[in-house]
């Protein structure tokens, strides 16, 4: 985090395909070399967990925080390692380029992977590698392939409501259904084999092209989980395994009655008792899979907002305090060296900086936010800039560049702006000076989202936190990306020292 370097921020759902989602694939590839053409060095995505329709496509509301999305897995990689025949990849539907078409593309995608499910049971093709595979990642996996599978079975219904003794997790009935869901289970953990298989070998490339990955990594996890399911006893439940307290943020100037997120809050004195090995494991899995971890709500390590299950807002909670020095003293002792982005964004009081600047994990710095009637004192703008932090154009919770310049800065501030940086600039242009500021900070880091790359508007927004759906929806189409788009970053990152 000491080297000057930038990157650009792009989901794998965003890349061109051919399969209606963007997945792990040839264009994942070309992105790869895309940023070695322009002389980028980190790749930034997105959590990679399965995510639902039920809950917006949103990759933060998943069944699992260790699952891959078999969504992601490219079926003409499934052709090139035998696992699909040539033909199967004919005859698919006519998805659109520009944006993810989630229903008709998991249709396609699962009758695809179960045909390479079938294959691999039948042929044994690869078995002794899935073997290890599923040996190594047996703590999550088990779990995980039997909750999919149950969840299959009971129509989707959540496990809280599952017979008794399947919710509680009684030995005899979860045997009885191992062996009942046994071919469903062995396809879940293929799928997952794949997943990984295919996440890893992308990995390498980038990495061997000095590109470094930077992944999220949600809070919490989602009520209705294999997480929740398997390990009741690490979160405030009931005695009918229904949630006491949910997670949100109490009003603030964004919003009146705060924000309901519903997830199940943790209950850190289990957790203690644990040596919070749940954590443990959880930090090493995404080590492994990313080279730097984003923790989203950072705060919430250092005190959550509790809110009683039940209530339509979030105005009725309360802090709560959680053992972050022990907890992250805990991590130390297991990881030489935690790759930790802390997402600082919003209210942040000192307690969370005091943390932060203790185990020198890097925040963050939008651009966006920079120019209102505060800016000579401003944090996120570049002059209050430090090196240890990461500056963003924006994220996807953000508009895009020109989104923002064209549908949400007032007059005023369009002003502010144009003194900031020296000149009055077009609606075409301003996403190329924002990307100037980002790169002449003196953060150490610069990440811009690939649509402020493109200058693209309101349309490609990835996310509108306060609308459930119709979000994560927008594709890079392959024709997008130039040879003249990587000369130009290139230079900028050169000419600011981070090429």
């Amino acid at each position: 985090m000491t080297t000057r370097r930038s990157g650009i921020l792009l989901h794998i759902t965003s890349l061109p395909s051919a399969f209606g989602i963007g997945d792990l694939g040839c264009e994942a590839y070309t992105f790869a070399d895309f940023l070695e053409a322009s002389r980028q060095s980190i790749w930034q995505v997105l959590p990679l967990n399965p995510s639902a329709m039920i809950y917006g496509n949103s990759p933060y509301s998943s069944c699992s925080v260790f699952a891959g999305n078999p969504l992601f897995i490219s079926p003409e990689q499934l052709v090139e390692e035998g696992w699909l025949p040539p033909d199967a990849l004919e005859n698919r539907p006519a998805f659109r380029e520009d944006r993810v078409e989630y229903q008709p593309a998991a249709e396609h995608k699962h009758r695809l992977l179960r045909a390479a499910f079938e294959n691999f049971r039948d042929s044994g093709l690869g078995s002794h590698e899935f073997d290890r595979f599923c040996i190594e990642n047996g703590s999550w996996l088990d779990s995980f392939a039997l909750f999919t599978s149950l969840k299959e079975e009971s129509r989707g219904v959540a496990w809280n409501e599952w017979p008794p003794e399947l919710r509680d997790r009684e030995e005899g009935a979860l045997a009885h259904w191992r062996l009942r869901l046994a071919d469903r289970i062995l396809q879940e953990k293929f799928y997952q084999y794949l997943f990984f298989r295919q996440w890893f070998a992308l990995k390498k490339y980038c990495n061997e092209k000095g590109i470094q990955i930077i992944g999220d990594m949600p809070i919490y996890t989602s009520y209705d989980s294999a997480d929740v399911w398997s390990h009741p006893d690490l979160f405030k439940l009931d005695g009918e395994k229904k949630p006491c307290f949910v997670a949100g943020v109490p009003p603030d100037y964004f919003s009146d009655t705060g924000q309901l997120w519903g997830n199940p809050v943790y209950d850190w004195d289990r957790l203690r008792e644990t040596r919070y090995a749940w954590w443990v494991k959880r930090i090493e899995h995404n080590a492994r899979l990313f080279d730097m971890i984003r923790l989203d709500h950072f705060r919430g390590f250092v005190q959550y907002w509790e809110i009683p299950h039940g209530e339509k807002t979030a105005v009725n909670g309360q802090w709560v305090p959680v053992p972050v020095r022990d907890f992250f003293d805990t991590l130390l002792r297991r990881f030489a060296f935690l790759p930790i982005i802390a997402e600082d964004l919003g209210i942040i009081t000192s307690d969370v900086r005091e943390v932060m600047a203790a185990y020198d994990f890097p925040g963050m710095k939008l651009l966006q936010f920079a120019f209102g009637e505060d800016l000579p004192v401003n944090a996120y703008a570049p002059h209050n800039h430090t090196p240890h932090g990461i500056v963003y154009t924006g994220t996807h919770d953000n508009n895009t560049t020109r989104g923002w310049f064209s549908r949400e800065l007032g007059e005023r501030e369009k002003e502010r702006f144009f003194n900031y940086i020296g000149k009055v600039v077009s609606e075409e242009d301003v996403h190329w000076e924002m990307v100037r500021l980002a790169m002449r900070s003196v953060a150490h880091t610069a990440i811009i989202p690939m649509q402020d790359v493109l200058g693209l508007g309101e349309a490609a927004r990835m996310n509108l936190p306060s609308v459930t759906y119709g979000n994560w929806e927008w594709r890079l189409t392959s024709g997008q990306m130039t040879e003249d788009q990587a000369v130009r970053l290139g230079e900028m990152s050169a000419l600011y020292g981070r090429a």
